[in-house]
């Protein structure tokens, strides 16, 4: 069943992890047991579950390598595992030399929302979106919003009853029956069920429905210039402007978001920017400064870019929302750097 009424912000996602690739450790591999059986995460053992479960569909990006191992090539991590080893996502595992996503066709969080709630505020604005989002994600955010869902397994969330059939060809149904312009990739991030939402986005567009993704933009190159086609808009989370940041609350690398940034500008795709000011974090005028004048330089004076407020949440609950007067110094400092679109998020009843 689809949730019609209108959910939270749910766009943040993650935990923080340590190291460069596939690095769960034996206490994160302990939380994966669901119902007796341990799903192999990260070079830990085997699941053994059959090809032909729920969700399971062969991975459109990976190369195969010796000894039955592959190399996953839809994100920047470049994941290496052996049979029954899962990559970071925790959704993308090894089985017997070929790859598979474990989430095709599964939503674990499916309702329609303004369009104005991914945030995307210059993409077919008053509308709505038929928004959708499973399990995994490639980053480890210390503050995510919606880790219940980005940060467990797909047996975990099929364990809680979470996780429903939601095939590309329902969803595109579903939008066109209420007629909902829009199919939103989101709540989790949509990079790490690429195969889902890319074959939603082209049955969309052959029957004249639009797509967006909201996106940490971890993606490389190939994956990205295939699903251009099929995406109208694109929200990225930038979620700080210096590597110390992104190692320490994302576990992500600030040069890969920088990369996705400017290929989408180069591929004339519309995209909206949302940088999320965490008190002490990345707040720092000087950061502001950079960031808005890197923005500048790579996409355009015209790329909006929403400030959004934060609020304690998962593993970062020991600081305190933004105070207003930080967003609206951001506001200012983005501006003079440039910025014609400049917008204040998570803020209701503020001017």
């Amino acid at each position: 069943m689809i949730d019609m009424s209108s959910n939270a912000d749910h766009e943040q996602v993650g935990e923080s992890v340590n190291g460069r690739r596939c690095t769960l450790d034996r206490r994160d591999f302990v939380k994966t047991a669901v119902v007796g059986a341990v799903a192999g995460v990260c070079g830990l053992t085997a699941s053994g579950l059959s090809a032909d479960e729920p969700g399971v569909k062969e991975a459109r990006y990976y190369e195969t390598l010796a000894g039955g191992k592959v190399r996953c090539t839809l994100c920047p991590w470049q994941c290496v595992t052996s049979h029954g080893q899962r990559g970071l996502c925790r959704v993308r595992e090894n089985r017997r030399g070929k790859y598979y996503t474990l989430v095709y066709g599964e939503a674990a969080a499916l309702h329609v929302d303004p369009i104005e709630k991914k945030p995307l505020f210059h993409f077919m604005p008053g509308t709505q979106a038929l928004s959708v989002g499973t399990a995994g994600c490639n980053l480890r955010c210390k503050h995510c919003q919606n880790w219940e869902i980005s940060q467990r397994t797909p047996e975990e969330l099929r364990a809680q009853g979470s996780l429903k059939a939601a095939s590309p060809h329902q969803l595109v149904t579903t939008a066109m029956q209420h007629s909902i312009p829009t199919i939103a990739y989101t709540y989790n991030e949509p990079i790490v069920f690429y195969e889902y939402m890319y074959d939603t986005a082209r049955l969309a567009s052959a029957n004249r429905i639009k797509s967006v993704m909201i996106s940490s933009g971890g993606i490389n190159r190939e994956p990205t210039l295939a699903l251009a086609p099929y995406m109208d808009a694109i929200k990225i989370d930038l979620k700080g402007f210096s590597q110390e940041f992104y190692t320490e609350f994302t576990s992500g690398k600030l040069e890969h978001i920088q990369t996705t940034i400017k290929r989408l500008v180069a591929l004339g795709k519309w995209i909206e920017i949302v940088y999320l000011v965490i008190p002490t974090a990345n707040d720092r005028p000087d950061t502001i400064k950079a960031m808005a004048e890197w923005v500048v330089r790579a996409a355009g004076t015209h790329v909006p870019v929403h400030f959004t407020r934060f609020h304690p949440a998962f593993k970062l609950q020991n600081l305190p929302p933004t105070p207003l007067d930080t967003l609206i110094k951001c506001h200012g400092i983005a501006r003079a750097a440039g910025l014609k679109y400049v917008y204040l998020g998570n803020i209701p009843g503020s001017e």
